[in-house]
């Protein structure tokens, strides 16, 4: 799936498109003999690198046990979704060695990457998101990184703008909020300074999966650049369903 919507919105054959194919599907399976076990491995691990040498900052993150979370916390309202340190602001690192150890120690384990450092991501509904950036290369727009997550959401991944004292686009959607001037902007999050989302690969519980649709080899746009043809289409969205509703994103 991943691989097929990748070729649709001008994925690349680097390294990223690679390692979304069969190796790591066994891996999102986590239901891999021994002969795949390596190889799954191996190609998980060339995906973490390439999220790394292209900026974005990396921590451990939870994973699915049976359908529950890794973190073992009795309804974990994130399940899978969420860091598994406190300190996962300072621990995050581009530093290939050290995410090779998490990875080799942590073998199931999502990572998470944390914004408002290097980039920031614009989080929007799946057929918002399939809208906008369709509107976005056919008018030539510059577009970055894009993943799928979890079925339901597309994320965008920019180039950050910090938060700005001035200005209340910016919020750390951790809250699950918004400022009341953001309602014409429904179902729309800004991840900047204080938050952070699942980079690829990452499972999630039910069979679902996080998975780039053009990889981390694309340059990180502005986001004001993309911002107009994002809350569009989320209007857009919006008037067509109800809004679904969305979990805290705290661990």
């Amino acid at each position: 799936m991943g691989a097929e919507q990748g070729r649709r919105f001008g994925g690349r054959s680097g390294t990223a498109g690679r390692a979304t194919g069969g190796l790591i599907s066994r891996w999102l399976r986590a239901g891999r003999g021994p002969k795949d076990t390596a190889a799954a491995d191996a190609a998980r691990e060339d995906l973490l690198f390439a999220a790394a040498a292209a900026g974005l900052p990396l921590a451990p993150a939870a994973y699915p046990s049976d359908y529950r979370c890794s973190c073992n916390r009795v309804g974990c309202p994130t399940p899978g979704r969420h860091p598994v340190s406190f300190a996962w602001q300072t621990q995050s690192t581009t530093d290939r060695a050290q995410i090779e150890r998490w990875a080799r120690h942590q073998p199931l384990a999502n990572f998470i990457t944390a914004t408002g450092m290097v980039h920031d991501v614009l989080d929007v509904p799946l057929e918002a998101g399939h809208e906008a950036l369709e509107r976005l290369l056919a008018a030539g727009i510059e577009v970055g990184p894009v993943a799928e997550s979890g079925g339901d959401r597309m994320l965008f991944f920019t180039a950050t703008r910090g938060t700005p004292d001035e200005e209340d686009e910016w919020w750390p959607c951790e809250l699950d909020c918004h400022p009341e001037t953001m309602d014409e902007h429904p179902g729309l999050r800004w991840h900047c300074r204080g938050s952070y989302v699942l980079v690829p690969p990452a499972r999630l519980p039910g069979e679902r999966e996080v998975f780039w649709v053009r990889g981390p080899e694309y340059p990180l746009p502005d986001p004001l650049t993309m911002l107009e043809s994002l809350t569009d289409a989320c209007a857009r969205y919006a008037g067509a369903e109800p809004e679904p509703d969305f979990t805290p994103a705290w661990p």
